[in-house]
């Protein structure tokens, strides 16, 4: 009976230990696997990231504009230890499948190195686009001609009796501001009825010509009359001009050709909201974006653009042409641009606060433009360098761009370390308790 017990106890420990060193093993295999995640765990790190990665047919598509980006998935991960895979490598099959899925859906988008020499160009196109507005607005509109409401005042000297057609003169305190003043008014019809020279088709007609035809229709009554015709009140060609101006509303043009200067002057002047970038002149039901911030930087003035009836002016609120700044910087935000209506890259990233020096990757900086409007760009700048700097300052961005900064290597290695971190923990305790 005693060598049946000693058996019977030697089992029991001979399972213990084969338990022990099963959850040992366990554990070890559970540990491997844990630190080959972390290794390579910067290809499934959570959170936003850009590649900058581009096929040969969007590099070609772009090369007109500018040098193409380097096509480089990732920057080197000192803090980590780890290298990401390039275009075509084949260090890390994840990192290369996930690559290559990113560029086939991106590659009919160029992604475009800004450095100063494209800068330089991009400022000659928006000087040349200026020049553009400039000559299609510059035309002097013809002489203003008499038009249904207009009232003329007309005297035929040493006929005092024919100024009694006008009827008796209101008295001050009963006119309202909408009532006409005095004098012969146009019918809806474009035709002024006079005495004696009866009824005469008048809209279209410069003053001086109306007054060739009173006077020939009442040389039939009077001998050599002596006739004056001057505009009383100018009511039938007008300009309408709203947006962020103290006073918007109707603007009558009258026989001096109207600036575009004097057309916000008498709305009351630009309010502190208003974007004097954007400015859009409806003519004949085509829009014309108006940018008088470049003008002026090109030497253009814009009191030699001139309005013409019926066109429509609108100022456009600096709200509206917001800028999204996002990414590693330290607070995101819709930046708003100045009073002339620019924002450079530089301005955007002021606004955002500047990007955060602890996780941002300076070298993968972006810029978003054109999504909606079918021919969408993408701008990279490595911020790493002086000159870097001079170009996003000098670089323009455009209303509802989209600024986005990237990431570190050692950001993406400390969100992958906090997803694994549970379940190594978790291994180490069963390990632990196994022993």
């Amino acid at each position: 009976m005693e060598v049946v017990t000693r058996l019977k106890n030697w089992s029991a420990k001979v399972r213990l230990q084969s338990r022990r060193d099963d959850a040992a093993r366990i554990g070890g295999i559970s540990a491997v696997v844990a630190m080959v995640a972390v290794l390579g765990g910067c290809a499934f790190a959570p959170g936003m990231r850009m590649l900058v990665s581009q096929s040969p047919a969007a590099a070609s598509a772009s090369s007109g504009a500018s040098e193409p980006a380097a096509a480089a998935v990732g920057k080197d991960n000192g803090a980590s230890g780890h290298t990401d895979a390039s275009v075509g490598s084949t260090t890390d099959a994840s990192q290369s499948a996930k690559a290559t899925s990113a560029v086939s859906t991106t590659a009919d988008v160029p992604i475009t190195e800004l450095d100063v020499e494209y800068v330089r160009r991009m400022q000659q196109q928006r000087e040349e686009s200026g020049q553009e507005q400039a000559r299609l607005l510059s035309d002097v509109p013809p002489p203003y001609t008499v038009g249904v409401g207009d009232v003329l005042q007309i005297v035929v000297w040493d006929h005092p009796e024919l100024s009694a057609a006008l009827g008796g003169t209101p008295a001050q305190n009963t006119t309202r501001p909408g009532d006409p003043i005095a004098g012969f008014v146009v019918d809806q019809s474009g035709d002024l009825t006079f005495p004696y020279a009866g009824t005469l088709h008048v809209a279209g007609l410069r003053t001086e010509d109306v007054q060739k035809r009173l006077s020939a229709a009442l040389g039939k009554y009077f001998v050599k009359p002596q006739v004056t015709v001057r505009m009383a009140s100018y009511r039938a060609h007008d300009i309408y001009v709203d947006g962020e101006v103290h006073a918007p509303g109707v603007v009558a043009v009258n026989d001096v050709p109207m600036s575009l200067y004097e057309a916000i002057a008498r709305a009351g002047g630009f309010s502190d909201s208003a974007d004097q970038s954007a400015l859009v002149l409806v003519r004949g039901g085509v829009s014309h974006p108006i940018n008088l911030t470049q003008m002026l930087a090109s030497g253009l003035n814009p009191s030699r653009l001139y309005l013409r009836s019926g066109d429509r002016l609108r100022i456009v609120a600096r709200d509206e042409n917001d800028v999204y700044v996002m990414g590693e910087v330290n607070k995101p935000v819709s930046a708003i641009p100045n009073r002339t209506g620019r924002i450079t890259l530089a301005d955007a990233l002021s606004q955002a606060g500047s990007v955060n020096a602890s996780t941002a990757d300076a070298a993968q900086m972006f810029v978003v433009r054109g999504a909606l409007n079918g021919t969408p760009q993408v701008f990279h700048l490595d911020g790493r360098s002086p000159v870097a700097m001079l170009v996003a300052k000098e670089f323009d961005l455009q209303p509802k761009d989209v600024v986005y900064v990237d990431g570190n290597g050692l950001v993406r290695f400390s969100r992958v370390l906090s997803l694994l971190l549970p379940a190594i923990n978790a291994g180490m305790t069963a390990g632990i308790l196994a022993k």
